[in-house]
Order: C-alpha cells, then structure tokens, then sequence
C-alpha cells in the first residue's frame, strides 16, 4: 500500500513544473519501468516531424462511404433539371442506410433460422417482402430480379 501512496504525487505534478522527457527516464530508478506518459513524448520526437505529417494526412484522406453519388445519378435520371441541397442529400443517405440495416438484420434472422451460414438472394428477397410495405415490396422485388438476371447473365 505504500509504494501507490507515494506514487499518487508523482503523477499529479502541474504542468509548469515538468521536466524534459530526456531527464525525466534518466531520473527513473532502474528497478521500475517508465510510465507510458513519460515514454511518449520521447517516442514522438525520435520518430521525426515526418511520422507526424503523415498521421496529419491520414486522418484527412479517412474516407467515408455513402450513397451520395448513386443518389445524385437517379435523381438525374428521374429528374435531370432538380438539384438536391446537401441536408436532403444526408437524410436521403441516413434513410438508405437505415433501410439496408433493416434488410440485413432480417435476411440474418432468416437465414439462422433456416440454419443456413449464408445470406442469398432468396433470403434477401425474402427480407424485402417482409421489411417494404405492399407495392413498394413488389417493385424492389422486380428491379431486384432484374439486377442478379443481368449480373448472372454476364
């Protein structure tokens, strides 16, 4: 109990006091390994400026998926004079994703409950005349037809 007593200090040091990295693990008592608060600096300024540039980058190059461009492409197809401001284009997005978690969670259950390791078509199929209402059910079933017709075909 007491060595964690005398710890406790040690971490709570302000700001200000701080001593350099390079002389804080020269302090250290050869016995007892550096804290990784101590390490870290000191990895960062071995690295270089390049690894931190880098890491810049790559947090601005994360690319995140979405239906934008499809969307954008139907619209035009249906209506070629309308444009789509960027809150509707993100509900339409929020809306499309929703709907295929839905999808996808239903052809799962079907799926396991036909003790079946994999999601085809037929559960798929099966998921959307569960999920979408009536008509809607019936038109997505066509296109959906349609689309692994042409895909198998080719």
């Amino acid at each position: 109990m007491a060595p964690k007593a005398e710890k406790k200090p040690a971490m709570k040091k302000p700001a200000a006091e701080e001593e350099p990295a390079a002389e804080k693990a020269e302090k250290a008592p050869a016995g007892k390994k550096p804290k990784a608060e101590k390490r870290l600096p000191a990895g960062k300024s071995s690295a270089g400026k390049d690894g931190e540039g880098k890491k810049g980058q790559k947090k601005g190059k994360k690319s995140v998926e979405t239906y934008k461009i499809y969307i954008f492409k139907v619209l035009k197809q249906v209506h070629p004079d309308i444009a789509i401001s960027s809150k509707a284009m993100s509900i339409m997005n929020s809306f499309i994703n929703d709907i295929f978690e839905k999808l996808a969670a239903e052809a799962a259950k079907l799926a396991c409950y036909n003790k079946k390791p994999t999601i085809t078509s037929r559960e798929i199929q099966t998921s959307v005349r569960l999920v979408l209402p009536g008509e809607l059910a019936k038109h997505a079933v066509s296109e959906g037809t349609k689309a692994v017709t042409k895909f198998t075909s080719s």
